[in-house]
């Protein structure tokens, strides 16, 4: 199974993180599993931008956005060319290397405090 490494994020995930996910499942589901709590406040649906990640490393190895992914992410705070909305990623055969952005647009959260 390819390895998913987060990259260090001073909230959601302090010391990083490194698991394996299933081919085929999204960014923010394999994230979730592992209790590292990205926002998706559309419930995953690409209605938003608050699962935005960037994809340091294995980025070519995820199929390409769709057209309603590529227009949210034009809304998305500190989009870069290895930008994804982690809800619509699908983890394909390589490792891959996220971080999460320290800031989100986001009206409403879905973190229960």
């Amino acid at each position: 199974m390819p390895q998913i490494i987060i990259l260090p994020h001073e909230e959601m995930c302090p010391d990083g993180a490194v698991f394996e996910a299933e081919k085929g499942t999204s960014l923010c589901d394999a994230a979730l599993k592992m209790h590292i709590h990205i926002e998706h406040a559309c419930e995953k649906s690409c209605a938003c931008t608050t699962c935005h990640v960037y994809v340091r490393e294995g980025f070519e190895s995820l199929e390409e956005a769709t057209d309603l992914e590529e227009d949210y992410l034009d809304k998305a705070w500190g989009v870069d060319p290895d930008s994804r909305l982690s809800c619509q990623a699908l983890v394909a055969d390589e490792d891959l290397v996220i971080e999460i952005p320290k800031y989100t647009i986001n009206m409403v959260s879905e973190a229960q405090h």
